[in-house]
């Protein structure tokens, strides 16, 4: 096994494209570059046959399918952990994400589909596009903004009033 250094972005698409607890970032790769388990450099790689499921395409998954606390321990920025959370969210249920664009402050929208939209909404609202997905985020909000956030974002996508509460305390 050789280790590698990757730029945070790069750790952040793989940590978003996790299937299931305790897939390597290895098991990970090799299913997103469809690769074999057994490919080796004298043998050609060969697609796998099983295809990646996308964002939306498995209504019974949930985000604690995909996610746990270790995912972040990496992870230093309460952004980047903001991120990732959204990103998982998303990716378990990309269908019924659009909710997140009634999420609103009094002055602003926390949520849009572009960057521009967001830039307009008000004054130094640092907008992220949100991993593997069409929506941006406001980021310049505190901790706990964006932990109502997070909350409001679960229970919009049909998470308890408990489960949602577990959901923001990944952050």
């Amino acid at each position: 096994m050789k280790r590698i250094e990757i730029d945070d972005d790069i750790y952040t698409y793989i940590a978003a494209n996790t299937e299931h607890i305790g897939e390597s970032a290895s098991d990970i790769l090799r299913r997103l570059l469809q690769l074999q388990e057994t490919a080796t450099v004298a043998d050609p790689v060969k697609p796998a046959a099983a295809k990646v499921a996308t964002a939306g395409t498995s209504a019974q998954r949930t985000v604690f399918d995909v996610i746990t606390s270790a995912d972040f321990a990496g992870e230093k920025s309460v952004v980047g952990r903001f991120l990732h959370i959204l990103s998982m969210l998303y990716r378990c249920h990309g269908d019924a994400f659009q909710v997140v664009l009634d999420i609103k402050g009094r002055d602003r929208i926390y949520f849009a589909t572009s960057e521009q939209a967001l830039l307009e909404s008000g004054n130094s609202t640092n907008p992220k596009q949100i991993p593997q997905s069409p929506y941006w985020v406001i980021t310049n909000s505190n901790t706990t903004k964006k932990k109502s956030m997070l909350t409001q974002v679960a229970t919009g996508l049909g998470y308890t009033p408990a489960d949602a509460e577990k959901i923001r305390d990944f952050l």
